[in-house]
C-alpha cells in the first residue's frame, strides 16, 4: 500500500513515512492509501474486549503497512496510550462507551493530557514523527492551525523533542478561556504560540499558502491534513463499534461532531476497511457549511460565527478533499478541478460533477446542525439521563443524534466526545447551573497566562514568515 495525493493525476506512490513527515502534498492536495486495507469480520471478532493498545496496534499496523517494523510501532503505541498519558483504565480501555439510554452512548475520547479528543491521534503521531526523524537523523519544523484543541493536544505531544519546532497558529478571538491558557502555559522551548488577527480559516489558509513555497515546502503539518494523524483515529472507532455491537457483524450509527471534517473521515475509513458501520452522521454547530453539503450537494464558503462549541467554528473542512477523492472515483484532475473552482468561486456543486446526493447516502452519510439552545438541552438530558456531563461539542452530536434515532430499531448509536467540560465551563453552568469540580492538573489553570505566551500578527503570511525565521531551528 502507497500514498498518493489527491490531487496527482500521475498517482506518484510515497510511503508511509514519508507523508508523515510532509503533510500536505506538494501539489496541494492531500494524501490518501492507493487503496483502503481490509479487515476481515473473523480478524473483527478476535479484537472484542482487547485493550485499546491492542486494537491500535492491530489496526495501525494495517494502515503503515510495514514501513515501521511492527516491533517498533508496538512500542510507539505502548508508550502514547500508556497510563502516565492517558490513566489507570478498567481493562486498559481509555474509550469506553458511556450509557445515555438504550441504545444510545457517548464514546469518552478525552481522558488524555489535555482533556480532548485530539490526543488520541496527536500523542501517537509525536510518537511516531518523532521516531522516524531519529531514524533519519533530521529536524522538522512543524506549522499547524487551530481553532481550539488541536493547540494544546499537539504542543503536549510535541513539548521538548529535540528534533521538532511547532509554530501553532490560532485565532485571536473564540477559544475558550481554558483553551487558551493551556496553549499558554506550553509556550517556550520548541513551542511557538502565534495569534491570528482572524478566523481559524485565515490560520489553515496560511498553513496551505507557505507550504506551497518552496522556502516553505518541507514544513510539517500535525492538523488533520496528516495522514499520520487521520490513521490514528481510525482504531477508536474500531473499538467503539466493538463495545456497542451485541455481536459483530451487527450494524451501529455513529454521530460525530464536525468541523474540518477529519475525525468522521476516520469513522468512514473504519467503514471501508470493513467494520459494519450503517450511518455516519455529520453533526455541525451554527457553522453548518457540512450540514448543507450533505443535504443539498452544494460546498460553499460562508462566514464563520463564534459560537458555544467554538472548535467547530470553521467554514473550509480541509478533509472533505479526502471524501470528494472517493466520489470522483480517484479522478485526481476531477478532484482540482472541484476544490480549484471552490477556490475561486466560494461555492462549487457536486451535482456540476455528475455526483448526485443519493452517491452520499450510499457511502452512509447523513447530516444534521445544532444551535447554542439545543447544545443546553443536550447537555442537560445527557446529565439527567446518564448522570455525567457533555461538552458543547459533544452536545452538538448527541442533539443531532436524537433527530436521527428511531426507538423502534435495535440499531446502537454511538455519539462522539469531544473534550472534557472543564474546557468549557461558561455552558456547562448556563446549561446545570453549576461548575463540575475541575481535575486537580487544571486547577488555576487560566491564572498561569503569562504574557508573551502569545505572538500576535495580522492573517498575512509575510508576517508569519518574518516570525518563523527568526525562529526556526536549523539541524
Amino acid at each position: 500500500m502507497k500514498m498518493i495525493s489527491t490531487r496527482d493525476g500521475s498517482r506518484t506512490a510515497r510511503s508511509y513515512t514519508d507523508v508523515l513527515l510532509a503533510g500536505l502534498a506538494p501539489d496541494g492536495g492531500l494524501y490518501v492509501p492507493s487503496e483502503y486495507p481490509k479487515f476481515p469480520l473473523e480478524d473483527l471478532k478476535k479484537l472484542k474486549g482487547l485493550p485499546y493498545r491492542d486494537i491500535a496496534f492491530a489496526v495501525k499496523k494495517k494502515l503503515v503497512d510495514g514501513d515501521i517494523p511492527d516491533e517498533d510501532l508496538r512500542k510507539l503505541i505502548d508508550k502514547a496510550y500508556s497510563e502516565a498519558a492517558f490513566g489507570a483504565v478498567p481493562y486498559g480501555n481509555i474509550v469506553p462507551l458511556m450509557k445515555v439510554e438504550d441504545n444510545f452512548y457517548v464514546q469518552q475520547l478525552s481522558l488524555g493530557p489535555t482533556a480532548a479528543f485530539k490526543d488520541m491521534a496527536l500523542q501517537q503521531l509525536g510518537q511516531e514523527m518523532n521516531y522516524e526523524l531519529k531514524k533519519r537523523n533530521e529536524h522538522l519544523t512543524i506549522l499547524g492551525a487551530t481553532s481550539g484543541d488541536t493547540g494544546s493536544a499537539a504542543e503536549a505531544a510535541f513539548k521538548g523533542l529535540d528534533n521538532v519546532v511547532l509554530f501553532m497558529l490560532s485565532p485571536e478571538e473564540g477559544m475558550s478561556p481554558f483553551q487558551k491558557a493551556q496553549m499558554g502555559a506550553l509556550s517556550g522551548s520548541n513551542i511557538f504560540n502565534v495569534s491570528v488577527r482572524g478566523r481559524f480559516d485565515d490560520c489553515q489558509d496560511l498553513v496551505k499558502e507557505l507550504k506551497q513555497e518552496e522556502e516553505f515546502s518541507k514544513l510539517g503539518a500535525v492538523n488533520s491534513i496528516n495522514w499520520g494523524r487521520i490513521s490514528s483515529q481510525v482504531p477508536y472507532f474500531f473499538s467503539g463499534y466493538l463495545q456497542a455491537a451485541a455481536h459483530v457483524g451487527d450494524e451501529v450509527d455513529f454521530v460525530v461532531p464536525t468541523g474540518n471534517f477529519g475525525n468522521i473521515l476516520s469513522g468512514y475509513i473504519a467503514k471501508r476497511m470493513g467494520v459494519p458501520i450503517r450511518r455516519l452522521i455529520v453533526a455541525t454547530n451554527e457553522n453548518d457549511v457540512m450540514d448543507k453539503l450533505f443535504k443539498t450537494g452544494v460546498y460553499e464558503l460562508t462566514p464563520t460565527h463564534v459560537t458555544s462549541s467554538p472548535s467547530m467554528d470553521i467554514s473550509k473542512a480541509s478533509n472533505y478533499e479526502r471524501l470528494a477523492f472517493d466520489l470522483f472515483d480517484g479522478d485526481a484532475g476531477k478532484v482540482k478541478k472541484y476544490m480549484d473552482e471552490f477556490e475561486k468561486n466560494k461555492k462549487v456543486d457536486l451535482r456540476d460533477y455528475g455526483i448526485g446526493l443519493e452517491r452520499l447516502k450510499e457511502l452512509g452519510f447523513m447530516s444534521g446542525n445544532g444551535a447554542h439552545a439545543k447544545r443546553l438541552r443536550a447537555i442537560q438530558e445527557v446529565n439527567k439521563k446518564g448522570g455525567f456531563v457533555i461538552d458543547p461539542h459533544t452536545a452538538d452530536a448527541v442533539a443531532v443524534g436524537w433527530q436521527y434515532k428511531d426507538k423502534s430499531e435495535d440499531v446502537p448509536m454511538v455519539c462522539m466526545g469531544t473534550a472534557l467540560p472543564v474546557k468549557f465551563e461558561d455552558t456547562t453552568k448556563e446549561a446545570l447551573g453549576y461548575i463540575p469540580e475541575r481535575p486537580k492538573r487544571f486547577l488555576d489553570l487560566e491564572g498561569s497566562l503569562k504574557d508573551g505566551a502569545f505572538y500576535t500578527i495580522d492573517a498575512d503570511a509575510e508576517q508569519l514568515k518574518e516570525y518563523i525565521r527568526g525562529n526556526m531551528r536549523i539541524a
